[in-house]
């Protein structure tokens, strides 16, 4: 029998078009493909005719398929001698649970590639023109989640955010649509400024994408005023108040809004 492996492969924000070659390659040979939820339309096209293709997507509230179940599949299937790709949104490794899946097949010495993909907060910049980094207002960026384990608000324990607060920095917060106004009071708390500029970005790079501006003092009084749905980034700093390309709403347009800070 020949030796199976898995190649875990990032399959971007959504856009097919901003596929690696390699991942387009990995599909093409890939006798099983256990897809995420978050993979964009057009992506599975890319797979052979031939393969099976397996959905094991998780969203919030809605695990489909444990995590162990589905590490337990791809080492299955590997050591049938199968070629697997382990198809995940964005990139493996950013919020994807990629290294406990890495864990699960080093364990059982299964061979294994990665194929690194666009990661959503990268794909939201570019399409709103907006770099994370820049020279005279961010230095640094910082990727964080926007849920602990349970679904909780971050605490941020392991962020020194008052250092962060003093300016030069871009956080990109992923999975943060519900959690938001926690984590912009939570920031204010630490010492950013209140008209610190957000965007939150709804579906970036795909067709239905949606864009919306606030700050962080308008968002922590308003946890609805986003008006978004998962999957979303919300970017945070000084970057966030450049020039942007293409229509951005702005919660202050909103009625209820405009009144309370009128």
């Amino acid at each position: 029998m020949k030796e199976g492996r898995v190649l875990l492969v990032g399959a971007g924000p959504g856009d097919p078009e901003l596929l690696t070659m390699k991942a387009v390659r990995a599909l093409k040979i890939a006798d099983v493909v256990f897809y995420d939820k978050l993979v964009g339309k057009g992506v599975l096209e890319h797979a052979r005719r031939e393969a099976e293709l397996i959905p094991v997507g998780k969203s919030k509230g809605a695990h489909s398929v444990p995590q162990a179940e589905i590490n337990a599949l791809l080492v299955e299937r590997a050591k049938a001698g199968q070629t697997v790709v382990r198809l995940k949104g964005g990139d493996p490794f950013i919020f994807g649970r990629g290294g406990e899946e890495l864990d699960a097949l080093r364990a059982a010495n299964i061979a294994i590639e990665i194929v690194p993909g666009v990661t959503a907060g990268i794909a939201a910049a570019a399409s709103l023109q907006v770099p994370l980094t820049h020279r005279d207002v961010s230095h640094t960026v910082t990727f964080v989640s926007g849920h602990e384990a349970g679904g909780k608000a971050p605490s941020f324990e392991h962020l020194d955010l008052k250092a962060l607060a003093s300016g030069n920095n871009t956080l990109v917060v992923y999975m943060g649509v519900t959690t938001g106004a926690a984590i912009a009071q939570r920031l204010l708390e630490a010492g950013f400024r209140p008209e610190l500029p957000v965007i939150a970005v709804e579906n970036a790079s795909r067709e239905d994408e949606r864009r919306v501006a606030t700050t962080i003092s308008v968002l922590a009084a308003h946890p609805d005023s986003l008006g978004l749905k998962s999957p979303a980034v919300l970017i945070f700093g000084e970057v966030a108040g450049l020039p942007v390309a293409g229509v951005v709403e702005t919660v202050l347009a909103h009625e209820e809004v405009k009144h309370a800070y009128a």
